[in-house]
């Protein structure tokens, strides 16, 4: 019977505590108790496949999801600190790696953006959360369009980052790009020339004055910059132009080469309210490189006012 006692007496010294301790009222006295935190900014990558088409995605964050289409015959690494902070204010970021880039593979040869906009859009199926936001840097602005254009269920809205606008005002007769701009877009990628003239073409194309284009001698894969020229030449303007009915962030780069302050109008001329513009200070065609923060920032503000629709 003492040992029985004696056993009762030790469980309930043993047990009480830490009954004590997980009881509400108790931790409310004290310190808070530890929670399992989740890493909002972890990177993961999972693959989407669509039919011999397979695309690799890097994914971060948990909420409203955010896609980001990157620059031409560029991959979704360039894209790494501002996934990074819109992942931190609460959005989930996809960025899909385009065709040739990373574990992403599928048909290379006379493509159009119906293409690689069919590519998004299972992005955005495979995650089952609804239409998205979609950001387009650069040469991801012409997927972007596409893809609001062919399937207007997927998009929430959209964001053309350093985009040419595609058209020019009426009445002018030059190029949306000027010839000695776009002779150094494609040579800033060419890899069999010697640095020093990629150097100077990427300043030209890209960079606002002041900022080192080092950060992009690398990164550049040429086979997926064919394809992506091929397409985009390969769709008549006024299939994309309008981005669909959905609502627009034109979020323009002062410094901006490609699409010069000149044409800056354009856009909100041709689409009206739907159109918002918003300007990013001392920054170029690159973008992300020189202003990521501001970039993430202005992503963010637009996002959240499609949710409160």
């Amino acid at each position: 019977m003492k040992h029985a006692r004696l056993a009762i007496y030790l469980l309930i010294f043993v047990v009480c505590p830490v009954m004590r301790a997980q009881s509400p009222a108790v931790q409310s006295a004290g310190k808070p108790s530890s929670h399992i935190r989740i890493n909002r900014t972890l990177e993961q990558h999972f693959m989407v496949d669509r039919g011999d088409v397979h695309i690799d995605v890097i994914a971060q964050g948990l909420g409203p999801v955010i896609l980001i289409l990157p620059s031409l015959g560029r991959g979704a690494e360039d894209y790494g600190v501002v996934a990074t902070l819109l992942a931190k204010d609460g959005f989930r970021v996809l960025r899909p790696q385009p065709r040739g880039i990373g574990a992403s593979t599928g048909p290379m040869e006379k493509l159009t953006l119906h293409d690689f906009a069919a590519d998004i859009a299972a992005v955005i199926e495979h995650e089952r959360k609804g239409p998205a936001v979609v950001v387009g840097h650069a040469y991801g602005h012409f997927v972007t369009r596409m893809l609001a254009t062919d399937r207007p269920d997927l998009v929430r809205g959209v964001v053309l980052a350093a985009a040419s606008a595609g058209k020019v005002p009426p009445g002018v007769t030059e190029p949306s790009v000027s010839p000695e701009v776009r002779e150094a877009i494609e040579k800033s990628g060419d890899l069999s020339l010697p640095e020093a003239d990629r150097l100077r073409y990427l300043q030209l194309a890209f960079f606002a004055p002041g900022h080192d284009p080092r950060v992009w001698l690398t990164g550049w894969h040429p086979e997926t910059e064919k394809a992506e020229n091929t397409a985009s030449r390969s769709t008549p303007v006024d299939e994309w132009f309008a981005a669909g009915t959905t609502r627009i962030l034109d979020l323009q780069a002062e410094n901006d080469a490609v699409a010069p302050r000149k044409f800056a109008g354009v856009l909100k001329a041709a689409l009206g309210d739907r159109v918002t513009v918003q300007v990013i200070l001392n920054a170029g065609h690159a973008l992300v490189p020189e202003q990521p923060e501001a970039m993430a920032r202005a992503i963010a503000a637009f996002a959240r006012t499609l949710l409160v629709r």
